[in-house]
């Protein structure tokens, strides 16, 4: 263990109840005096927002507006507006995979930054779901499928973030672990389950000093979270949890029962249930005024912090980095995210230099997502990079000094989602300026307002946010030059009354019904309508698409255009004939916005489209092809044992192509390791259901997760929790265990001593066997006793990371907390011991554990 890791656990200890948090400097007294300032309308107006991300403003106690922002792998910040560029980090899964919490405490801070840049109090981020299932289609926004690696990966997102004067917001609070019918699901588990399982990282997030908590929109045992006792306890109490908890966006659905619950705040806002009706309810006691005050004290308490109270000092300032030393950091995640899986014959790192007797290096960059890389997931998460570094250009760039040919084949087509107009391809028609003209229409077609935007994809008004009040519709219009002849696709996509004209000519005129309510879909991805016509080469078109705004659906409206499909015969062709040709073959494979978003779950985990073809293919034509699996969360890899090396690079965040680039010609080690285990097919895998039953979501599974899944059920995965391998090797020589140097576990202490009390340190000694300098992730499992509800099988206990030059060896020191040698009692309430013997056993993933010690 680092003395990172020391300080961490020190720090985490020294406050379990979570009740002395950061520079507020605003003790309880000076808060309730400014509570008595307010009267009970203003008190009642506080409890929701005055817009969709922002809180009202109070100048009678100096209390300015508090602002909120999507973003656990960016601040997109308060508007859907491309022109507003954020930074775009990897995926949560790249985070956790890096099994590196000082480089995700750096990451925290780079947002914290970019927040304050933009005007950001609160972060809507991290997400603390578990990977319940790899069919779970916001995957990509958790962490992993351990608790015990969510919760310390979450909590150094959370110290960094919280350190730049931005509150971190652990989210959804709970069991919100898939996306069909999530506004309305009933997850049933187990108590047991629940509190060892899936309420673990929020217990960490709050020992962290977590400033805020969103309740999810799903019902937990029959109640929905905005309205949950679990609000109250464990979070609010046993936990010590003294910030605000808000609501996810539409999750609070009624006034009496969400206020006399521990929720604190409805957003978005002004929430209809929340105003008047909750003024109404405490004036006549359906909702005591004690809990309201409540609520307005932890919002003024997380103004505080934030420094939006005029009553308490701001934050510290904190320096933003400079745009090159955050690209760097952001290159360097990359790297440390990439988890190499497979390496035969050590074909990685590849060479930047010709082979003997060539005089120049070839290199075959083949795939749908070589020049196009996907960098992030879908949904509320997403943002607008201002430039983005593809596989392709990151290694031409790495071998532009070479004389090295760089050679590119797409090999196969994957969207069929329309394409937006985008700089490239269209021209306002108004002012000729790349981009398209948006434009803000009355009842009677009357242009009321008029901007440039740079994306045929309007999710809100840029310019003017006032007009969501007085525009009836938006128009969006460009001219189109088309490149090649043939049939176009033009499409509208955009709910209710939509229109789509080319030249004047109508193609498009239809009335879009909603297919869901969620969120999601309605404000970021609604239906399209599309139109084919065909075009001349050299066709200048005008298109201008038309969509009247309703109530309730949302403002998103798109322009697109799409060439006529290419033979994917002849694409494969040529990508198989570069591949060929070249010293290696680079495969940039993976899964499009259709496949991984928030909003709906994956109904496949296969490759969509000819991808595995394609891949078969370019290995049987070269035997130097590594493969890139450009993914958030698992997909099957049929041909996994016929390519020599594979690489999983996430949603790799805007410097995919750098990083990616560093690690394929061994300028940086492959850092990471599994966060979450890969099966090798998703049909007879022991992977949950993600599709309620009447409503329900049984966690039957109970504390199965992941590989104990997998071991229960006494099956392999393609690729084990852990797994990941380096550019070197290593032994493990040795194992001792300590007694631990710190108190018992949060909670109090279990009525035995030994372990379940104390927990426990464990020194493993790893030599570096290999030839270059390197970082190993040393991982211990602890087994127990079964206790007929949990078999005892191995579960991750601790974990550090250790470097080493060749041939040196270095001692990891992992501490254990008490809480490992814990269960939770359903009959008494509390945590108490798990039935021995206890082992503890340490190796590089949980397939593989060299090493075990007994405990006494």
């Amino acid at each position: 263990m680092t003395d990172a890791d020391d300080a961490t656990d020190d720090a985490a200890d020294a406050d379990p109840g979570g009740r002395d948090r950061g520079p507020a400097g605003i003790g309880r007294d000076r808060l309730d005096a400014l509570v008595a300032r307010l009267d009970l309308p203003a008190r009642i107006r506080l409890l929701s927002g005055a817009a969709t991300f922002r809180l009202p403003a109070e100048p009678a106690i100096g209390l300015r507006a508090v602002t909120f922002s999507d973003g656990p792998a960016g601040v997109r910040g308060e508007r859907w507006d491309e022109r507003a560029t954020s930074l775009a980090l990897p995926s949560p899964t790249a985070l956790a995979a890096s099994w590196d919490e000082e480089l995700v405490t750096e990451l925290g801070g780079l947002l914290a930054a970019e927040a304050r840049a933009k005007g950001i109090d609160v972060l809507l981020a991290p997400t603390l779901n578990l990977h319940r299932s790899p069919a779970a289609g916001r995957h990509f926004e958790c962490y992993s499928e351990d608790p015990l690696l969510t919760a310390r990966t979450a909590a150094a997102l959370i110290r960094g973030v919280q350190a730049g004067g931005v509150a971190a917001t652990a989210k959804h609070y709970v069991a919100n672990d898939s996306e069909t019918e999530r506004l309305t699901l009933d997850a049933r588990v187990g108590e047991r389950t629940l509190r060892e399982v899936y309420m673990a990282p929020f217990e960490e997030a709050v020992r962290a000093g977590v400033w805020a908590v969103m309740s999810a929109y799903n019902r937990v045992n029959g109640v929905t979270m905005s309205e949950s006792p679990l609000l109250d306890e464990p979070l609010k109490g046993a936990w010590g949890f003294d910030g605000v908890v808000v609501s996810d966006w539409g999750a609070v659905r009624s006034t009496v029962a969400a206020a006399r619950a521990a929720q604190d705040l409805a957003m978005p806002g002004p929430h209809p249930l929340w105003g008047e009706p909750l003024l109404a309810a405490v004036r006549d006691g359906r909702v005591p005024q004690e809990a309201v005050d409540d609520k307005v004290r932890r919002l003024l308490l997380l103004a505080a912090r934030v420094g939006a109270l005029d009553a308490a000092p701001g934050p510290r300032p904190v320096a933003a980095p400079a745009p090159a030393d955050a690209r760097a950091l952001l290159r360097r995640a990359v790297a440390a995210g990439c988890v190499l899986l497979r390496n035969e014959g050590e074909l990685l790192p590849l060479p930047a230099q010709a082979p003997p007797g060539r005089a120049a290096l070839k290199v075959a960059v083949i795939g749908p997502n070589a020049a196009a890389a996907r960098v992030q997931g879908g949904g509320s998460a997403a943002v607008f990079p201002a430039a983005v570094v593809s596989p392709l250009a990151g290694i031409r760039e790495a071998l532009s000094h070479g004389g090295a040919e760089v050679v590119h084949a797409e090999g196969v087509l994957l969207t069929t989602r329309p394409t937006p107009l985008h700089p490239g391809n269209a021209r306002n028609p108004r002012t000729a300026e790349p981009g398209v003209l948006v434009r803000y229409l009355d009842a009677a077609g009357a242009e009321i307002h008029a901007e440039h935007r740079l994306s045929g994809s309007v999710l809100e008004s840029g310019d003017a946010p006032a007009l969501a009040g007085s525009a009836a519709a938006v128009e969006v219009s460009a001219l189109v030059t088309t490149a090649t002849a043939g049939e176009w696709r033009f499409s509208v996509v955009g709910l209710g009354a939509v229109t789509l004209r080319a030249d004047g000519e109508t193609l498009v005129d239809t009335y879009v019904v909603p297919e869901s309510e969620d969120p999601t879909y309605v404000h970021v991805a609604p239906s399209f309508s599309t139109a084919v016509r065909k075009v001349a080469a050299g066709d200048e078109l005008l298109l201008e698409a038309v969509r009247r705004w309703e109530p309730a659906h949302g403002r998103a409206v798109a322009l697109a255009a799409d060439p006529p499909r290419p033979d994917e015969d002849a694409l494969l062709d040529a990508a198989v004939a570069a591949a060929r040709g070249a010293d290696a073959a680079v495969v940039v494979v993976g899964t499009t916005g259709e496949i991984e978003s928030e909003g709906f779950d994956r109904t496949s985990l296969a490759l969509p489209g000819r991808q595995d073809e394609l891949v078969a293919a370019v290995a049987a034509a070269n035997p130097r092809t590594v493969v890139v699996v450009n993914s958030g969360g698992p997909v099957e890899l049929p041909w996994r044992e016929s390519v020599p090396a594979l690489l999983l690079s996430w949603f790799p965040g805007q410097e995919a192509g750098l990083g990616l680039a560093d690690v394929l010609f061994g300028r940086a080690e492959p850092g990471g390791r599994l966060p979450t285990t890969w099966a090798a097919r998703a049909e007879g895998a022991p992977l949950p259901a993600t599709t309620p039953v009447a409503g329900v979501l049984d966690y039957a599974e109970g504390p199965y997760l992941g590989h104990r899944a997998w071991r229960r059920a006494g099956a392999a995965p393609a690729y084990w929790f852990g797994h990941g391998l380096g550019y070197t090797t290593w032994s493990y020589e040795r194992l001792d265990v300590q007694p631990a140097d710190s108190g018992a576990a949060p909670g109090g202490p279990a009525a035995h001593g030994g372990p379940a009390a104390d927990g426990a340190v464990v020194g493993v000694r790893v030599r570096n066997t290999g030839p270059r300098p390197g970082r190993e992730v040393v991982q211990v499992y602890l087994t127990t006793g079964p206790d007929g509800y949990d078999d005892g099988g191995p579960r991750l206990a601790g974990y550090t990371a250790v470097h080493a030059d060749p041939g040196a060896s270095a001692v990891a020191r992992v501490r254990i907390a008490a809480r490992a040698f814990q269960r939770w009692s359903p009959e008494e309430q509390r945590w108490v011991p798990r039935p021995g013997p206890y082992t503890l056993h340490a190796g590089p993933s949980a397939a593989r554990q060299p090493l075990s010690r007994p405990l006494a």
